[in-house]
């Protein structure tokens, strides 16, 4: 499975196949040409509230992970298919945050690379 991550300030390229924008807002100052995306899910962003509280403080990304993927579980038919996408070809999740390891699209990837984790009501009823 071959899924990537690049900023939406960074050039596109070739490489990059399938180009999805996973950010609610569109990117600052980024034209739809420079952009060069083939999709915007804006439904898979973080909630507006959950994006503001987190605020892109590293010190959060914990719990900005643990909730954000709470929000990903309504959203498993749209993961199903952007992860049948990476499976036959790349996939890059396209993103706007400065900063590389602390952002959705982190944790956007791991759950399209691992599904998502098992919630505890679910560990609760295999027990």
């Amino acid at each position: 499975m071959d899924v990537r991550l690049k900023r939406a300030y960074d050039a596109a390229s070739p490489s990059d196949g399938y180009r999805v924008l996973i950010d609610r807002l569109w990117p600052r100052g980024v034209s739809k040409e420079k952009a060069k995306l083939d999709e915007w899910e804006k439904e898979l962003a973080p909630s507006t509230e959950l994006r503001e509280w987190f605020g892109h403080e590293p010190s959060r990304f914990a719990e900005f992970r643990r909730r954000y993927i709470g929000e990903l579980r309504h959203a498993r038919p749209r993961l199903t298919e952007l992860r049948r996408r990476a499976r036959t070809g790349t996939l890059t999740l396209v993103y706007a945050a400065h900063d590389s390891e602390h952002n959705d699209a982190v944790v956007l990837a791991e759950v399209l690379r691992r599904g998502l984790p098992r919630s505890k009501r679910e560990k609760g009823a295999t027990q």
